[in-house]
């Protein structure tokens, strides 16, 4: 497992392990927001790696894409996250991977490609609860405005740190209840593991 520097903005957040662990990949945005002791980030975690070789870079064997998520400074547990899984049975690999960092305060919300497009649940997780939806608008931004009941044009000018208060001050106060199931129960549910490289050119 890669073990990279922590940055001085993360140091100290539930997201210094995460960085220092060489999880936060292609970060869009990663550091302090315009909210007071807030720290964001806004990228891929990785939730797996394979065998590393040398000083080889190689991708994770498995990801949360187009992640976002926020921690108070002072708090050593995530508020909000959001993030997209192409199967619903690595929700168990992201509360591996958050560990401690999450707690039953936090707002968390897992997109996955293979849930049916009218169901909505509530997952426990330890002390925490994710918040199960399937994928309809092609991407995590995009659902989670819509989940949120925030108007994208209302965002337009403000920028990246921004943006990602704005979506996590929303989150905290999400309070509707979807059915509660076990992870095991969503393993029963969930459909056919898409793949993703279909239908691309060679």
């Amino acid at each position: 497992m890669p073990d990279t520097l922590v940055s001085p903005a993360l140091s100290g957040t539930p997201f210094a392990r995460l960085e220092r662990e060489g999880r936060l990949l292609n970060p869009v945005f990663k550091g302090l927001t315009n909210a007071a002791d807030r720290i964001g980030f806004r990228g891929e975690l990785a939730l797996r790696f394979g065998p590393h070789l040398a000083d080889e870079a190689r991708p994770p064997e498995l990801s949360c894409e187009q992640v976002l998520a926020v921690a108070d400074g002072r708090d050593p547990h995530i508020q909000f996250f959001a993030g997209w899984l192409l199967s619903f049975e690595h929700l168990t690999n992201v509360g591996e991977v958050l560990g401690e960092a999450l707690s039953y305060q936090g707002k968390y919300f897992l997109f996955c490609d293979n849930i049916d497009l009218s169901s909505r649940y509530q997952v426990p997780y330890k002390e925490a609860t994710f918040n199960v939806l399937p994928i309809l608008e092609s991407t995590v931004y995009n659902e989670i405005l819509e989940l949120l009941y925030l108007e994208k044009s209302e965002l337009k000018t403000k920028d990246t740190a921004g943006k990602l208060d704005a979506i996590a001050d929303a989150a905290m106060q999400f309070s509707f209840s979807f059915d509660t199931i076990s992870y095991a129960e969503g393993l029963k549910v969930m459909g056919p593991i898409r793949n993703p490289n279909e239908n691309r050119p060679v």
